[in-house]
């Protein structure tokens, strides 16, 4: 499974087909392997393979989507959550936190959410599917303006 291409990487690919742009994608060290190190650190996106990601490694996502809405749909947020959970099955590898902003093709920040660690580790076991859409989409946050 060495061959693979990184987790970014292939986030990027598969979203791509589905009017979803990556911009930037970092993975990070699970808190429990973060203690002590500094936070240049944390990143552990360079040179990660499928076997070197380590189970809770959290996801930093910023994309771009073209989109009549000015905020953050449930369309998107499925597609993106449906993809990590597809390429984690795949690779038998558990997502930490995962955390999203949403730009308009221009670089204006649409808005922001995230999923839990948890939510990822307890989905088929005390959360059934429903249950965590619905933490997933309560955590959209509409931002004004530009940052």
């Amino acid at each position: 499974m060495t061959d693979d291409y990184p987790i970014p990487v292939t986030l990027e690919n598969r979203l791509m087909g589905q009017g979803i742009y990556i911009t930037s994608c970092e993975l990070q060290l699970p808190d429990d392997e973060r203690d002590g190190l500094d936070s240049a650190a944390d990143d552990v996106t360079d040179g990660e393979t499928a076997a070197a990601a380590p189970d809770g490694a959290g996801i930093v996502l910023e994309y771009e989507t073209v989109s009549e809405t000015p905020a953050v749909d449930s369309n998107e947020v499925g597609t993106v959550v449906r993809t990590v959970l597809d390429i984690a099955a795949e690779r038998e590898w558990s997502p930490g936190r995962l955390e999203a902003t949403s730009l308009t093709t221009d670089g204006d920040v649409r808005g922001r959410w995230h999923v839990e660690r948890e939510w990822f580790d307890g989905l088929g076991i005390e959360l059934d599917d429903l249950e965590f859409s619905q933490r997933v989409l309560e955590t959209r946050r509409q931002v004004t303006g530009t940052e």
